[in-house]
């Protein structure tokens, strides 16, 4: 087990849980700014692929990814347009939004089992999934803000 996941067993860690797709992934609650629904997103000619563009909010230009493309899962409509929203995720200063699917319920980890991903899971360098969560039958993918918003550390920026 690695040092985070021990690090993160052991603090009880609180989480926010949402739905991209058919999965539940979770990030920490210390870095979730807000929860808003999805509004303008201005395009950004020749950002990544995932980049759904940049979103104002309260006075800052805030880039909002596209979750989905994030994780390496098929494009496909939303199921139901009215869950849709945008998580505000915090990390090092820097704020970055997230499409999701819908919003879940905040999760304990408290006396939970958190495994590293299952085998065969990060075939991709960048994946942010850290590790799983022991969830109602099933699990959820914890997600690592830092590598999801492909930040390095203080003052970097999405790329």
């Amino acid at each position: 087990m690695s040092a985070l996941v021990s690090a993160i067993d052991q603090g009880g860690q609180h989480w926010l849980s949402f739905r991209i797709g058919t999965q539940l992934y979770a990030a920490p609650l210390v870095e979730v700014s807000e929860v808003i629904r999805d509004g303008d997103i201005t395009p950004v000619p020749g950002a990544a692929a995932d980049l759904l563009g940049v979103r104002h909010l309260r006075g800052r230009i805030v880039p909002v990814m596209d979750g989905r493309k994030r994780l390496g899962l098929p494009v496909l409509p939303v199921a139901d347009p009215a869950t849709v929203r945008i998580v505000m995720l915090t990390h090092a200063g820097q704020l970055v939004g997230v499409l999701v699917d819908a919003v879940g319920e905040l999760l304990c980890s408290d006396g939970i089992d958190i495994a590293p991903p299952p085998p065969g899971r990060a075939t991709r360098a960048d994946d942010p999934v850290s590790s799983v969560l022991s969830w109602q039958g099933g699990f959820v993918a914890l997600l690592d803000v830092r590598q999801l918003c492909r930040l390095s550390g203080e003052g970097d920026h999405v790329a």
